[in-house]
């Protein structure tokens, strides 16, 4: 039978009534306590909306206070719909089951917008259903787990943080295990063990027994890790472990339970820091050495006045043993008479200031001595003076000898100053700014100035005019520490005349310092005596033209017999019929006009105004040519020898003019071995760097030499040294005219070469001719074609002849009609250029260089080819300044032949150049 729990009220007494109720409400009171105090949040939920119905204390704490009851939970807590949790209670209410979480987040908001109040929850979603099962709300019970959460996000990322410190230090980490028997630790194995461990051991070691790996680890590692085993006593050492080679610094403990036998190790390898320490203690007592060596009193003293270092040298300053002074303080060593005195040195020094002063400071039997004290601040990383180094050294020799060379200097001024006054030379101190600072009485006996007037104004006012561009380039070269010697200038005497000074003047110091001479009457003397010089100068080259001259003559008088007599005889046997004899006298009479040709030549040579016609030669080839021609020219007495070098090379010179030279240096050599001697020819190349070209007078670059040496009388310097001269000449009168070396110096020169002679009386000469070499192959020898043998012109070609001599132009006329040209005369350039700027056809123009008519044979060809561009030229000439030729330079088409010449020539050279293309 079924007990109603609540007695039906109708059958209840008044009192019993009210007893029932009273009991009734104290039951409830008693549960809406237990509800508000609950330590787990609770919440009712009425709907399928989740509208708030009852909600505890707790739950308002976790939701941040706020009235939600009669809401909503998604228009109460719009963080919780945002975060997924309004649809998990649609889904539990749905379902009717269940939902239970553990440590979920949520993100509280007190206020919208506001800020986030991480929590973590455990709670519980209960479905409130009737006896049909039908769903009418959500019960909400649980936990705010945030501090045990949050502890356990820490710890997983302390864990973490710990592995990868645990896998990324430098520093060796591992935890042993230790095996002992009785209380000696024999063995230990490695539990577990970091990167930077197994990297500095150098052996997969984890979970290895150390015997395994190495077998001979010292005795020391396996005492020193048990008694941390066995005390829990931590250790830290450092030791040198044999068997790996290298320093740890080792730091140990005991970890975990005492009876796991547990050891926490650290390991630093150290062993470079170990080596730069020991250098350092060897850097240290080298220092110590080197400083206990010194006479120099050596110590530091820091900051707070205590002696951090000091050397040997304190046992004799101060009778201390040096290893006693560090650590004492300055006041107690140095007494309050010593300290006060240096105090405010040493006060300047922690101000970081270098300090050098002296003091007197007895030895201990009472001898003077003075000491010079230094002070030198020193610095620490951060830049703050920590403290001073300090340098004492005896002095007092230096202090006698300073004043003993004070006395001297004074002595020595008075000197100088008495040399000053006294001196007859004009000494003076200048400043650059071009201003007199200090002269001596000589400047007023020679100028007439008073110092005072010279030192008011500029220097440069007294200078005369056109020497004061030299003298300021003299002040410009002081101005650039360089010493102007010997430099000489005019200076204004008072009374208005110059006076000739000689300067040797030096920079020294910001100032000029002179010594100056009056060189006005050596200036006289000079000037006289060059004059005079001049005029023997003159007097010489008269009497060498006088004798040039008169060779001239002698041998043009005897050239001009040959050619006359053989023309008269000519003209007799001509007469008489007498055909037979004709040719012996014109051979004569041109062999004598050859001869002239040569002179002429010579004499050109001579002034260095022949016309040359270079061509790329073989030296070689045209010496051993002229061999016999030598050997016949210098007589039976005289050896010749020719060493040409093979190999030579090429040069490009006129091969007639090297002829002439040749045999010129080989008469002059035979001149100089009246009995007999040895000449030798030799050829070689040459490559003449800077330092040879300056020394030759020459560019730098590749010549050959053509030497000529004998065994004769030699030539002192005087004579070497003229040899050259145009006026100069060795031979007497009535033996020649002496141009030989002359003309030899000519050729070379116009060829862009040198020559150069060797010689010593007695011992004999060599004179060698240097030549440019030609960058490429010799020219064939050219054989002259005969006038028969000269092809003839073609049909219409003309050449004009422009020549002031009417015999040329009669037998340049009289080749080209010969030859089927036909000739055009003119007499002077006027003429000449008229033919050339008509319509009338010309293929050649044959023209001398020097012409009358206001221009010469170059200028009237220029002006003819600006109408005739194609203008093929001829110059023949017997004096061609090359200045009028180009310096040897010619334009395409034209060509040079020198007077006189051979006919062939002519005709040969006419044909080839109506010829080119």
């Amino acid at each position: 039978m079924h007990t109603p729990l609540t007695p039906d009220p109708t059958t209840l007494s008044r009192e019993q009534l009210e007893a029932e109720v009273r009991l009734l409400r104290a039951q409830s009171a008693s549960l809406a306590q237990m509800f508000e105090q609950a330590p787990s949040f609770i919440a009712l939920l009425s709907g399928p909306k989740h509208r708030f119905a009852l909600t505890n204390a707790a739950y308002q704490r976790t939701i941040g206070d706020r009235a939600v009851v009669g809401s909503t939970v998604a228009e109460a807590l719009p963080e919780a719909a945002a975060q997924g949790y309004v649809a998990l209670l649609d889904e539990v209410f749905r379902s009717g089951r269940t939902h239970r979480a553990t440590g979920a987040r949520f993100d509280v908001r007190a206020l919208p917008g506001g800020p986030v109040n991480e929590r973590y929850l455990d709670f519980v979603y209960q479905p409130i259903a009737d006896a049909r099962g039908v769903v009418s709300g959500i019960f909400v019970e649980g936990h705010d787990v945030t501090e045990r959460t949050l502890g356990e996000i820490a710890l997983r990322e302390n864990e973490v943080r710990y592995r990868t410190l645990f896998e990324s230090i430098e520093v060796g980490f591992c935890i042993v295990e230790m095996m002992f028997e009785g209380t000696r630790a024999v063995d230990y194995r490695i539990v577990e063990a970091n990167p930077a461990f197994v990297q500095q051991t150098g052996a997969d070691v984890a979970g290895r027994w150390v015997s395994e790996f190495a077998p001979n680890l010292e005795r020391h590692w396996f005492d020193t890790y048990g008694s941390v085993a066995l005390t829990g006593e931590p250790a830290h050492f450092e030791h040198y472990a044999e068997v790996f080679g290298r320093w740890f610094d080792v730091r140990a403990l005991r970890t975990g339970e005492p009876s796991a036998n547990r050891v926490a190790i650290f390991f630093s390898d150290i062993t470079e820091r170990r080596r730069i320490e020991q250098r350092a203690e060897a850097g240290e007592r080298e220092l110590r050495l080197i400083t206990d060596a010194l006479p120099v009193l050596i110590s530091f003293i820091g900051a707070d006045h205590v002696y951090g270092f000091a050397n040997k040298a304190y046992d004799d300053w101060f009778s201390i043993p040096a290893e006693m002074i560090v650590g004492q303080d300055v006041r107690d060593l140095l007494g309050p008479k010593a300290y006060a005195a240096r105090k405010p040195f040493m006060d300047r020094a922690l101000s970081g200031e270098a300090v050098t002063f002296e003091l007197d400071w007895p030895h201990r039997d009472g001898r003077a001595r003075v000491a010079e004290i230094r002070y030198l601040p020193r610095r620490a990383v951060d830049g703050h003076v920590d403290g001073f180094h300090v340098f004492v050294q005896d002095v007092t020799a230096r202090k006698q000898t300073e004043a003993d060379l004070a006395r001297q200097v004074a002595a020595r001024t008075a000197e100088r100053d008495q040399v000053w006054q006294a001196s007859s030379d004009l000494l003076c101190v200048a400043n650059f700014d071009g201003h007199f600072v200090s002269l001596n009485p000589s400047w007023s006996r020679t100028l007439g100035w008073s110092e005072a007037e010279m030192k008011a104004r500029p220097f440069l006012d007294f200078v005369h005019q056109d020497d004061i561009a030299a003298t300021l380039s003299a002040a410009n070269g002081l101005a650039q520490e360089e010493a102007q010697l010997t430099f000489e200038n005019r200076y204004r005497h008072k009374d208005g005349r110059y006076v000739w000074l000689s300067w040797n003047a030096v920079p020294r110091d910001g100032l000029i310092y002179a010594s100056t001479r009056d060189v006005t009457e050596a200036k006289h003397q000079a000037d006289a005596l060059a004059q005079t010089e001049e005029a023997l100068r003159q007097s010489q080259k008269m009497e060498a033209v006088g004798q040039l001259t008169g060779g001239l003559a002698h041998d043009f008088n005897n050239l001009l017999a040959g050619i006359s007599g053989s023309l008269e005889l000519m003209q007799t046997r001509m007469s008489q019929g007498r055909m037979s004899d004709l040719d012996r006298y014109m051979t004569v009479a041109q062999g004598a006009a050859k001869r002239a040709a040569a002179l002429t030549h010579r004499l050109l040579a001579f002034s260095r105004r022949q016309t040359l016609d270079p061509k790329p030669t073989d030296v070689n080839r045209l010496v051993t040519g002229m061999e016999d021609l030598v050997r016949r020219t210098v007589g039976p007495a005289i050896h010749l020898e020719v060493v040409g070098l093979a190999g030579l090379w090429a040069a490009l010179i006129d091969p007639g003019q090297l002829e002439n030279a040749l045999l010129n240096l080989c008469i002059n050599a035979r001149d100089a071995m009246p009995d007999g001697g040895r000449i030798t020819i030799e050829t070689a190349n040459k490559w003449l760097d800077e330092a040879g070209a300056r020394q030759h007078d020459m560019p730098p670059g590749q010549y050959l030499s053509v030497c000529v040496t004998d065994t004769g009388t030699g030539m002192p310097p005087d004579i070497i040294g003229k040899v050259f001269e145009p006026f100069f000449t060795t031979k007497p009168t009535g033996e020649g005219t002496g141009l030989g070396l002359s003309m030899v110096y000519g050729f070379a020169r116009q060829s862009g070469g040198q020559v150069r002679i060797y010689s010593e009386v007695g011992q004999g000469t060599t004179v060698c001719l240097y030549l440019p070499r030609h960058y490429g192959e010799a020219d064939e020898d050219d054989v002259t074609r005969r006038l028969a043998e000269v092809e003839r012109a073609g049909q219409g070609e003309t050449v004009l002849i422009v020549d002031d001599e009417p015999s040329v132009r009669m037998l340049v006329t009289e080749v080209l009609e010969d030859l089927g040209y036909t000739a055009i005369e003119a007499a002077d350039s006027v003429a000449g250029l008229k033919v050339l700027q008509s319509d009338v056809r010309i293929d050649l123009l044959v023209t001398d260089v020097g012409l009358p008519g206001g221009m010469n044979g170059r200028q009237m060809a220029d002006a003819g080819r600006e109408r005739r561009p194609d203008l093929k030229v001829l110059f023949i000439t017997g004096y061609a300044e090359n200045a009028v030729l180009g310096n040897g330079y010619l334009r395409p088409g034209m060509q040079v032949l020198t007077k006189p010449f051979v006919l062939e020539a002519l005709a040969s050279r006419i044909k080839d150049l109506i010829a080119e293309t």
